[in-house]
């Protein structure tokens, strides 16, 4: 009884820090986002979202980019993250600690390199251009396909890091006894590898997802305010040159906030139910 009081005393810190920092501030936005612009209580900050094509298109746009961003970074981090695990021991610590140094590099910082390098008067645009090679054609980085770009690159490496534990967790011994009783690289796969390393994969797309849809500073340094995004929308509510609706943010806000807890339930009901089936 004495060792759990001093575990308490010990947790009560960080639940202050949590509770400070994150479960007041979504209680308080829960609160902003019933109320309506002369402080009474209604829903009409929801039925805004949800009515005005503008606000709608807002959604649509993160949903799309953060969906088509994580779909195509996994495909390159399933693939990736394997092959880091079979390079022997100097070449998967330097990848892997390349992959943690990236998956870090997001942001400003970010869409600054891609501005230096592919933007209209980048070094690899001018530099092709010189040369008279049209590598890019009619790309052009401050685009919805720019845009995509650079979410797909910070989601690379994120991912592989996240794979990495999955795919160790793979046996030799596994596969050799797959061998021994007659089975292909196929059966391999399909009966022992992809099963053990579906419910990774669903749980590294979650948090993909997640990572993309707040994704903000990313897409503010380089298109502003031209491509309709929830989290600029979020910014410009309760930072805006004209006015301010601060209650209207907050309807964004428990928006995006129901989205990523949902995309986090549905994931551990498909985790849950992998792993049943494994059993």
């Amino acid at each position: 009884m004495r060792r759990n009081w001093k575990v308490w005393l010990c947790l009560l810190p960080i639940s202050l820090l949590v509770a400070g920092f994150l479960l007041f501030p979504f209680l308080n936005m829960i609160y902003g986002s019933l109320q309506a612009n002369d402080g009474t209580f209604s829903f009409t900050q929801y039925k805004t979202v949800f009515q005005d094509p503008y606000y709608k298109q807002s959604i649509a746009n993160s949903l799309k980019i953060s969906l088509l961003s994580t779909t195509i970074a996994m495909v390159f981090a399933v693939f990736a993250g394997y092959s880091i695990t079979r390079l022997a021991d100097k070449g998967n610590t330097l990848m892997v600690s390349i992959s943690n140094m990236t998956s870090y590099f997001e942001g400003i910082p970010l869409s600054f390199s891609f501005i230096i390098l592919l933007g209209n008067n980048g070094l690899f645009t001018l530099l092709f251009n010189q040369l008279g090679f049209h590598v890019f054609g009619d790309f052009n980085l401050y685009s919805w396909l720019g845009l995509v770009v650079v979410y797909i690159y910070f989601q690379i490496p994120f991912a592989i890091i996240l794979l990495l534990p999955t795919y160790q967790a793979l046996k030799d011994e596994w596969r050799y006894a797959s061998n021994l009783l007659g089975g292909t690289s196929w059966t391999y796969w399909t009966k022992v590898g992809i099963p053990l390393l579906l419910p990774g994969i669903f749980g590294t797309f979650t948090i993909l997802f997640a990572n993309a849809l707040g994704a903000y500073a990313t897409a503010k340094a380089l298109v502003g305010s031209t491509y309709n995004l929830i989290p600029i929308q979020i910014a410009s509510l309760i930072s805006g040159d004209v006015f301010l609706q601060p209650n209207l943010a907050s309807a964004f806000g428990v928006l995006l906030a129901f989205i990523m807890l949902s995309s986090l339930w549905l994931n551990s009901k498909i985790t849950k139910r992998l792993r049943r089936d494994m059993e």
